[in-house]
């Protein structure tokens, strides 16, 4: 138990002790490399199909062969509107901080700019995770749902690449399942329609453990003379674990161990639970070369003294006011943000378990 404290006893201030969740970038990093910001509201992406036509044969005094265009489909989209804000009172400024010697000297106007170093730092973790959530949804689903206060609508890239296993006999939680035949058959489906070689499996742990755990896999690691598989876990940046290598298909295979807390799609406390990025039940074939984008709409923003707009580009664009009776500065930090993966064949999930 904690003792009162006396502010006439000796004693030394230890160090603060902040314990706060990492901020994971694994999708967005690795994926979503791509970054560009505009000045309009509104994106427009042009989505080009490309086939495997060969070329026609022809007779040489007939000459050559028109071929048509095959033509691009333009989509737009309006990257939602992400804007967490903070307050400043007089007691923030007065009062000491966390850390801060019980004798400091520190004036009100130094805390106010320590303050808005750690608000800008904290909100600006919000918006990352956000776009981290934007960027596995965009690929686990296909689809990005904006639902907040006056929001409730879907940005839907049409993503098809998809399996749910529903027979009790092929799930993967089944041990007479066959998860190799289930690898190689979707990282074929994506070589066909997506002209892509899938390189990565990212797996939920769930998906994972029943992966390393099956007998055909470990018959599979037990081949001599020809290294077909391996399995050696080691633990990676940004949350990621390597479990292992299916070499047949060159494919390395991840859990990524990151979670969420969405408190406003359901204002309700007892609903607001920490969420995986990664479902369970869920694995990605997905291709590290994939280079999707981030794209940044317009911010505009009011002069509270001169009543003018004006439009800003950029990732993150800060905002301050004040408001008196009582005494507050609100600090704000606005982004419109849009996970884009432009070829929704060149990747495949499945639900297994």
């Amino acid at each position: 138990m904690a003792n009162e404290v006396s502010i006439y006893d000796p004693r030394t201030m230890g160090r603060v002790v902040t314990k706060l969740p990492p901020v994971y970038t694994f999708f967005r990093s690795t994926f979503f490399k791509n970054e560009e910001t505009f000045p309009t509201k509104e994106v427009d992406v042009d989505f080009i199909k490309g086939s495997r036509r060969v070329a026609p044969y022809v007779h040489p005094v007939i000459g050559g062969k028109t071929i048509l265009n095959e033509g691009y489909e333009t989509k737009s989209y309006k990257p939602p509107l992400v804007a967490p804000e903070t307050i400043t009172t007089v007691d923030d400024l007065l009062n000491r901080q966390p850390g801060e010697s019980m004798i400091s000297s520190r004036t009100p106007a130094e805390r106010a700019v320590l303050k808005m170093s750690s608000d800008f730092k904290k909100l600006r973790d919000m918006i990352v995770r956000r776009e981290e959530l934007m960027c596995a949804q965009s690929i686990i689903g296909g689809k990005i749902p904006i639902i907040g206060e006056g929001l409730n609508e879907v940005i839907d890239f049409g993503f098809t690449n998809k399996e749910k296993i529903t027979e009790a006999a092929r799930k993967w939680s089944n041990a007479k399942s066959d998860k190799i035949a289930d690898l190689e058959r979707w990282h074929k489906h994506v070589q066909q329609h997506g002209f892509t070689n899938c390189d990565m499996c990212i797996m939920a742990d769930d998906v994972a453990t029943a992966f390393i755990n099956d007998e055909k896999v470990k018959q599979l690691l037990d081949v001599k003379n020809y290294n077909l598989a391996v399995i050696q876990p080691k633990q990676l940046p940004n949350g990621v674990t390597y479990i292992g290598t299916y070499h047949k298909l060159g494919l390395d295979i991840y859990t990524y161990n990151e979670w969420y807390l969405d408190d406003w799609t359901d204002p309700d406390p007892k609903k607001a639970t920490e969420k995986p990025m990664v479902p369970d039940g869920t694995l990605i074939l997905i291709s590290s070369k994939a280079n999707y984008s981030m794209y940044y709409g317009a911010i505009t923003l009011i002069d509270l003294l001169t009543g003018k707009f004006r439009t800003v580009e950029g990732k993150y664009v800060p905002d301050m006011w004040v408001k008196k009776k009582p005494a507050r500065r609100f600090l704000q930090l606005q982004s419109a943000p849009l996970s884009v993966p432009h070829d929704v064949d060149s990747w495949f999930v499945a639900e297994v378990m």
